[in-house]
């Protein structure tokens, strides 16, 4: 079953972060962040993805050892996970609307790490500073081994702005993990990625 847990403690963090790739939808989430948490409930959501995450950080320092952290469990997640899916669809992608914002993201499940991030995020805070999203998904890509973009042509609001991304993310990353029936293994000219 493509299910994973992942551990990791710090001296700055200490989070317990389990994700299974069939799931509902169902969240269990406490980041210390709450508009993180928000996110994070949409992705899932969006993706279908069962995720608890139970994270305790130094926040009184800043959100950026927790937000990098999480991002970082969540990668490692996403490929102990797929371990136990060989033969995966490996693309997906989303444009995702909300309201004015409009978010693009398209992943590739090839062990080759990569962002591409182009956001404008205008003045104006939505409860987690927006240079925190960019690190996120750094976090994610990098340790997730996945090649990730995500571009938002067009928004002003940043709290829309973040929550078309997030949700076309989970979208984007639910299309990649899907089985593949048709193929024999892994899903390469290669044969390996």
């Amino acid at each position: 079953m493509p299910t994973s847990r992942i551990t990791r403690k710090t001296r700055e963090t200490d989070i317990d972060l389990t994700l299974e790739l069939d799931g509902r939808g169902q969240v269990e989430i406490d980041t210390g962040i709450p508009f993180l948490d928000h996110m994070l409930h949409l992705f899932a959501a969006h993706g279908y993805f069962d995720l608890k995450i139970k994270a305790l950080g130094d926040l009184e320092v800043d959100e950026h050892h927790t937000v990098e952290d999480i991002g970082i469990c969540l990668g490692q997640a996403f490929r102990e996970a797929l371990q136990a899916r060989p033969a995966v669809r490996r693309f997906g992608h989303a444009l995702v609307p909300m309201d004015e914002a409009l978010a693009l993201v398209a992943v590739d499940l090839c062990n080759r790490p990569f962002l591409h991030f182009e956001v404008n995020f205008l003045p104006g805070g939505a409860g987690l500073d927006p240079q925190m999203v960019k690190e996120f998904w750094r976090a994610v890509s990098l340790n997730g081994g996945m090649s990730l973009h995500i571009q938002v042509p067009h928004g002003e609001n940043t709290h829309h702005i973040m929550e078309a991304i997030f949700k076309a993310a989970g979208r984007a990353l639910d299309a990649a993990t899907q089985p593949e029936p048709r193929a024999q293994g892994t899903p390469s000219t290669k044969g390996l990625l």
